[in-house]
């Protein structure tokens, strides 16, 4: 199973900043200030993310008529919404946990019976999440891009059709320039039968065990990239016994070799426990708990494991389902990311890409 982390280089500098001065020098000329609704857009952004949303913004303060159409119903993306910044909060929690649980007794410090309220935590990460997501609606309003709420598919060169989150039928947008930011999603395990179901909270994805309702006493980890040791290191915390298990012989593919191996002697001081080299086959639910099977890579006999939860943490794919990039030939590569040149634009002229959708290691910021 692929890591989490990619290691193919993307151009330098920021995409959102890059493509604003791109864009700029190309629209300025013929900037549609002051257009009523259902006429033409200089720009519009398809995802509200991390590439998105500052995109949307700096199109706006060049004085460009710009909409932004993202479907989750919360600006922000993965990042805000369901990766780094939840994760963050829980890991901050989980080490306050940790320390004045275990922590503190060398500095005199005592603190007895020491409890974690799940419901409370949950609640300060939702929180947390909140207040950031509606910051950016608040700078949309500021730079007067349109919201949309609904997904955004390009139906024609120069064409997109926003369908609302509500259902519904489906809203025309005429614009310039496109967009693509539409982001990623979590990848499935190769080779193996893994239905993730987050609602059932057995067999998760990274979203999932970002929500769970209790602390589990065991969680097996599919992936010894960055995302799944993040998540496991927040639950080992709080009290449940760890496995993860990576087709490779090291963690954090991507990452220095040596670093890499000091991570997982800490790690493993730590309590985490790691299954190095084997080939998970299938991860099911059996009556409310997981069921881990798996093949060592180097030959030998089946193994077993059980678990509470067991998360997917296999890596993320670009997310370009029902875009419609097929309806204008825009050029999709490996794994399905969006083709660009060095200046984000496709092969499709005023049609450009950016963010987890192309080319590059998969970072936010």
């Amino acid at each position: 199973q692929p890591s989490s982390h990619r290691t193919v280089l993307r151009p330098s500098r920021p995409h959102s900043a890059m493509l604003g001065r791109s864009l700029a020098r190309a629209v300025r000329p013929r900037l549609s200030r002051g257009l009523a609704t259902g006429e033409t857009y200089d720009m519009v952004v398809i995802g509200g993310g991390p590439g998105g949303y500052p995109t949307a913004i700096k199109a706006g303060q060049l004085g460009m008529k710009v909409a932004c159409i993202e479907m989750r119903g919360r600006l922000g993306g993965t990042c805000l919404n369901v990766g780094c910044i939840p994760s963050k909060a829980l890991l901050h929690s989980s080490h306050l946990y940790e320390e004045a649980a275990k922590g503190w007794g060398p500095h005199g410090i005592s603190a007895d019976n020491v409890k974690m309220d799940l419901d409370k935590l949950m609640k300060h990460k939702a929180k947390t999440v909140t207040g950031l997501t509606g910051g950016i609606e608040g700078l949309f309003k500021k730079y007067k891009v349109d919201y949309f709420k609904g997904k955004g598919e390009i139906t024609a060169p120069g064409s997109v059709a926003m369908h609302p989150m509500e259902g519904g039928p489906a809203q025309t947008l005429s614009t310039k320039n496109i967009v693509i930011a539409t982001g990623s999603v979590p990848a499935g395990v190769p080779g193996a039968t893994v239905t993730v179901d987050n609602d059932a909270k057995v067999i998760v994805d990274s979203t999932g065990c970002l929500d769970l309702e209790k602390i589990p006493e065991k969680l097996i980890v599919i992936g010894a990239g960055v995302i799944g040791l993040e998540m496991g290191s927040v639950w080992r915390r709080l009290g449940t016994e760890v496995t993860v298990v990576e087709y490779l012989d090291r963690i954090t593919p991507g990452i220095d070799d040596e670093i890499a191996k000091k991570f997982k002697q800490i790690l493993e001081k730590q309590g985490m426990k790691f299954k190095m080299g084997y080939a998970v086959k299938s991860a099911t639910n059996e009556g409310g708990k997981g069921k881990l099977v798996m093949d060592p890579v180097g030959g030998g006999a089946t193994e077993t494991l059980e678990a509470d939860v067991i998360l997917s943490a296999t890596g993320r794919v670009p997310y370009t389902e029902g875009l419609g990039a097929e309806n204008v030939g825009v050029k999709l590569g490996a794994r399905g990311m969006v083709e660009i040149d060095d200046h984000f634009a496709t092969n499709v002229p005023g049609i450009y890409a950016i963010g987890d959708a192309v080319r590059g290691a998969m970072l936010a910021h």
